[in-house]
């Protein structure tokens, strides 16, 4: 499986945000954008000069780290996003947020999305009563994803289940108790809260 295997804090002050890929550390003073607000590299602290491609490369590149897909992937995506009537944009969102790892992140069994794709990989999680591995899985709607039996007293994952207290989208519903969570829906655009606007990511595709 490829995937980035970097320092992921410099990912944050690339974006100039927080994009929460460490967990608990981005809610603290440790979080380097907090003491570091500009770009890694030489000229982080330059004044860049500020183009239409640029807005658009740096929405792409934010939307691929937030959900943690590369290029290759994240291109496909869109294609098959640009394929499906409706807006591209709200598809494609729809599509990240209805993958496995995310879905674990956004069920509170996991402090950030990498460490839901960490479990997904070591089959801690099942859908439908079947294990899954495949991170990039994508949920329908009335999936049912559950930790299995052997991984429910993982201290870290008990952990995560106690004492994080992020607020599960409206679409999904959530069993803490039964380790358990249920895609209701289909997700709308108003109801992922992540801080990318997807009509820029359009544009740059669609030169």
């Amino acid at each position: 499986m490829a995937r980035y295997t970097g320092p992921v804090c410099r990912l944050c002050r690339r974006e100039k945000m927080k994009l929460f890929l460490k967990g608990p550390k981005c809610d603290s003073m440790k979080c380097p954008v907090e003491r570091r607000p500009y770009p890694p590299g030489v000229g982080g602290r330059g004044r860049l000069r500020e183009s239409e491609y640029l807005l658009q490369l740096r929405e792409k590149q934010k939307a691929r780290r937030i959900y943690g897909i590369l290029e290759r992937q994240f291109r496909n995506l869109y294609a098959e996003a640009a394929r499906q009537p409706g807006i591209t944009g709200e598809n494609l969102l729809r599509m990240l947020e209805l993958r496995l790892d995310n879905v674990v992140y956004r069920a509170n069994f996991a402090a950030s999305r990498n460490q839901a794709r960490q479990f997904v990989r070591h089959g801690h999680v099942q859908v439908n009563g079947k294990r899954v591995t495949i991170p990039s899985y994508r949920l329908r709607q009335g999936d049912v994803v559950e930790v299995v039996p052997k991984a429910r007293d993982n201290i870290v994952l008990r952990h995560n289940i106690d004492t994080i207290d992020r607020e599960p989208p409206p679409w999904l519903e959530v069993e803490p108790a039964n380790h358990k969570a249920t895609a209701r829906d289909l997700p709308l655009r108003a109801h992922i809260d992540v801080p990318v606007r997807e009509q820029l990511i359009v544009e740059l595709y669609s030169k």
